[in-house]
């Protein structure tokens, strides 16, 4: 992780949902305060933050400039803050919100490679595309 970024947003670069919103964020990122790591990427380690890399496909992390990683919805408000846009996701904090968030999000993370076709994207049809890679633990 690169120290000058605020936060890293360690994202699924098979995914075409993801990597939409990825391209838009980065877009965003004028100030360089938000770094991007796609998990796939060829010399990622996912054992750098402890972790498998079904572990890192099965919800999205980030890491925070102290080094902690954190997973889930805590993640987008994170990135979205990095680059100016946190108000967006603000209401993903608000208490009678979060869970219902949290929630939709978890379904999301399940379903986000085959919703990808609904967005015009190429449906994915090798291992390389299933959320649980094959890799480390099942």
């Amino acid at each position: 992780m690169n120290s000058k970024h605020e936060f890293t947003l360690l994202y699924d670069g098979h995914c075409p949902i993801c990597r939409k919103e990825v391209a838009w964020l980065r877009s965003r990122n004028k100030q360089n305060k938000l770094g991007l790591q796609d998990i796939h990427a060829e010399g990622f380690n996912p054992a750098h933050y402890g972790k498998s890399l079904d572990e890192l496909m099965a919800e999205i992390h980030g890491v925070c400039v102290d080094g902690r990683l954190i997973k889930g919805m805590p993640v987008f408000y994170a990135a979205y803050s990095a680059v100016g846009l946190g108000w967006l996701m603000a209401p993903t904090r608000w208490p009678l919100l979060r869970q219902l968030f949290d929630i939709l999000y978890a379904w999301f993370a399940r379903h986000r490679l085959g919703l990808g076709a609904w967005f015009g994207a190429k449906a994915c049809q090798d291992a390389h595309c299933s959320i649980r890679s094959g890799h480390g633990k099942t």
